[in-house]
């Protein structure tokens, strides 16, 4: 693991798509067992700084990166890196719910039925079970497991998401804005949820919504137009943020 507790490494790591640049030489460690919020305006490059973490870009034309981005010290645009395997590790959950037309089991088990591994499919009962207490939503599903998972409200379906994402035993939980179409009660559980799951991962989320980013995060990167412009403990970037745009951003001035 890298020096400091950091997880994850950005080093001068810019990314584009074609000529147009959408991440510009940022520099930033992300540790283990703890939530890290990225923040900033509309297309600022959140996303695309979340998803450069699992090589979701990839999926896009021309897409290209320069710098460094290390997990465990491993530098994960290496072209002998294995993406479906850093994929597994870095699981993600989106900002819609994005279930299956299965059944809520068949939707946990997914990940697990296509992986290969027959120790974790001989045990995915078990395993299913077990994400789905994980996230918290196996004692309001336990007597439905075969009803459609899309039968459930907004709220559920999203910590089954969670629940499928942790099925294939990620070490990385990525989260781009998991509860932006969600009611408050709904929200306050993802939130609560994210407390306990860092214990056991290293969770990274794009919010726009400021008060959750201060509720639910440690650390907290503030971008701007595709450049990191302040990344501190979140209490510090909250309270006494050192760069004047950051302070602007954060009270609402702009974005």
């Amino acid at each position: 693991m890298a020096e400091n507790n950091n997880r994850i490494e950005f080093s001068g790591f810019s990314l584009f798509y074609g000529q147009t640049k959408g991440l510009e030489s940022i520099t930033f460690g992300i540790p283990a067992n703890r939530v890290t919020a990225i923040i900033g305006p509309s297309g600022c490059g959140k996303s695309t700084c979340l998803r450069a973490i699992n090589r979701m870009n990839d999926l896009i034309d021309n897409v290209r990166v320069e710098g460094t981005l290390l997990i465990d010290n491993e530098d994960i645009n290496q072209k002998d890196i294995d993406v479906v395997s850093l994929r597994r590790k870095v699981g993600m959950v989106f900002q819609k719910p994005n279930l299956f037309p299965k059944s809520i089991y068949d939707n946990v088990a997914y990940g697990i039925s296509i992986s290969g591994n027959r120790e974790m499919k001989k045990n995915m009962d078990e395993i299913v079970v077990n994400s789905l207490k994980e996230a918290a939503i196996w004692d309001e599903v336990k007597d439905r497991m075969n009803r459609s998972a899309l039968e459930l409200s907004g709220g559920k379906q999203q910590r089954v998401c969670i629940a499928r994402a942790l099925a294939v035993y990620p070490e990385v939980l990525l989260m781009d804005e998991p509860a932006s179409a969600l009611d408050p009660i709904a929200t306050s559980k993802i939130e609560e949820l994210l407390f306990r799951l860092k214990e056991k991962y290293t969770i990274v989320i794009v919010t726009h919504n400021m008060q959750q980013a201060a509720r639910v995060s440690d650390k907290t990167a503030f971008l701007m137009l595709g450049k990191l412009v302040e990344y501190d403990d979140t209490i510090t970037i909250f309270t006494n943020p050192s760069n004047k745009i950051t302070e602007e951003y954060i009270t609402g001035r702009f974005g």
